[in-house]
């Protein structure tokens, strides 16, 4: 019994735990669900509720295409450089849902899970773009399960709304230029990931406080 209950954990079978929650860090459901979101005391990846202020959601925005990504790509620049001040940042996710529980969420995996706890007690008490930080940790580590595979496509027929992420992309060229900034860090330092004292790390735009 034991086996089998450990087996379909977090799953759709799994009548006790919320597979949504365990899935996407996040349930349309919130406090409401009928199953358990018990929030893990350690995880690789840490996320932000509602962080990213995407103005394509915001009454009155005139940005035209080019200009929304070079919004959303300072953005991009301003948390990777931050967040890799804890350590080697693997991935960062960002929502571009329209729903409540998912609208704005990122996400950021590192390669440790200490890593992630050190950015996450230390997100809890900053602020950015005038706006507190919540940080929490988050279950989920694949983010292949969390994404839409239609929105990949541009064929979700759910758009905004969708339950699952739609991963908002930052452009190539920077998100290369990041990859290498950090890999050249730590080449530089010498050492693995959770060595980077605060001063190795890319400075980040000043909108961190």
């Amino acid at each position: 019994m034991a086996n089998y209950l450990a087996s379909i954990f977090g799953t759709e079978q799994d009548k006790v735990n919320c597979s949504f929650y365990y899935k996407i860090g996040a349930c349309r459901h919130g406090d409401r669900c009928s199953r358990k979101h018990v929030k893990p005391s350690y995880s690789q990846t840490m996320m932000c509720p509602n962080m990213y202020q995407n103005p394509a959601y915001q009454q009155g925005n005139k940005l035209n295409e080019s200009q929304m990504q070079n919004h959303f790509d300072a953005f991009y620049e301003d948390f990777f450089c931050e967040a890799a001040k804890f350590g080697e940042v693997e991935e960062v996710v960002v929502c571009e849902n329209n729903n409540d529980h998912l609208i704005g969420n990122v996400y950021c995996r590192f390669k440790y899970e200490e890593d992630a706890q050190k950015a996450c007690d230390n997100f809890n008490s900053r602020w950015y773009a005038g706006r507190p930080i919540y940080a929490e940790l988050s279950p989920v580590t694949d983010f292949r399960e969390a994404c839409c595979r239609q929105h990949e496509t541009k064929e979700c027929m759910r758009g905004g709304f969708c339950n699952f992420i739609h991963s908002k992309k930052p452009s190539l060229d920077l998100k290369k230029d990041l990859e290498l900034a950090q890999m050249k860090q730590l080449q530089i330092r010498g050492r693995d990931a959770r060595s980077l004292s605060r001063s190795a790390s890319p400075e980040p735009k000043r909108r961190f406080h």
